[in-house]
């Protein structure tokens, strides 16, 4: 059997990947005992089908975006993780998930890439190994496709403040619905979980400080899950 080869960005700010995306598949695969190896390289960005990151390479075949990556996994490996859940907490997954997508996502984005006291350690993680000039120009063209895209999406139309109070309600109703469990749906891992952790370690777990960051560590539970979680399947960064 071939080897699932998922192309990431790599490790950085003490968490696997700084891609909520790449970081999903990772720890699904890890969730569901799928063998797989980890090719991290910006460059990975070049040879992308859809121009994003993660992508992964199974033999001749070639999968794209973590939903269907995912997806494809789940068939192909017959993962059993949601077989606890029942049809109603399956649908409430979905939507979760793809409020995070929506919200999470871009509040995130905003934090790293549009914030002035956060830009410069994202410049430097990923292009300050850049030769001259293209270190200079490449992070300027880069930012201004993201601050395009995220007022195109609406978040980037919002003030600071505005963005705050979007970040806060989605980790409310996240600390809420996780309550005093292990895992969002009982005391074992489910696929929402990868999606959670994945972006929910990326305030929580990353070395980057920030309004954002600081707003994420008042949620307790939050904090211990994703703990708890990094602990059990990346033990390698838990040291």
């Amino acid at each position: 059997m071939t080897m699932i080869k998922l192309y990431s960005f790599g490790a950085n700010f003490g968490v696997a990947d700084p891609s909520p995306y790449v970081l999903k598949v990772d720890v699904y695969m890890r969730m569901a005992d799928i063998e797989f190896t980890s090719i991290p390289d910006v460059k990975n960005l070049q040879k992308a089908p859809k121009g994003k990151l993660p992508f992964i390479t199974d033999g001749n075949t070639t999968i794209a975006d973590s939903q269907f990556i995912i997806g494809y996994l789940q068939e192909k490996f017959n993962v059993t993780l949601d077989a606890h859940l029942s049809a109603e907490q399956k649908s409430v997954a979905h939507l979760i998930g793809k409020s995070l997508d929506e919200n999470l996502y871009w509040c995130l984005i905003y934090s790293r890439w549009i914030a002035d006291d956060t830009w410069p350690q994202i410049k430097q993680a990923f292009f300050g190994s850049m030769p001259f000039p293209l270190n200079k120009i490449v992070p300027i063209l880069a930012r201004r496709d993201v601050i395009s895209a995220a007022h195109k999406q609406g978040i980037g139309r919002h003030s600071a403040e505005e963005i705050t109070i979007i970040t806060r309600e989605t980790l409310q109703a996240l600390s809420i619905l996780l309550g005093k469990k292990t895992y969002f749906f009982g005391e074992n891992p489910s696929t929402f979980d990868a999606t959670a952790f994945a972006f929910l370690s990326q305030l929580t777990l990353v070395s980057i400080e920030n309004d954002f960051t600081k707003l994420a560590h008042e949620y307790s539970n939050l904090v211990a899950y994703c703990e708890n979680i990094q602990v059990k399947y990346y033990s390698e960064l838990s040291l």
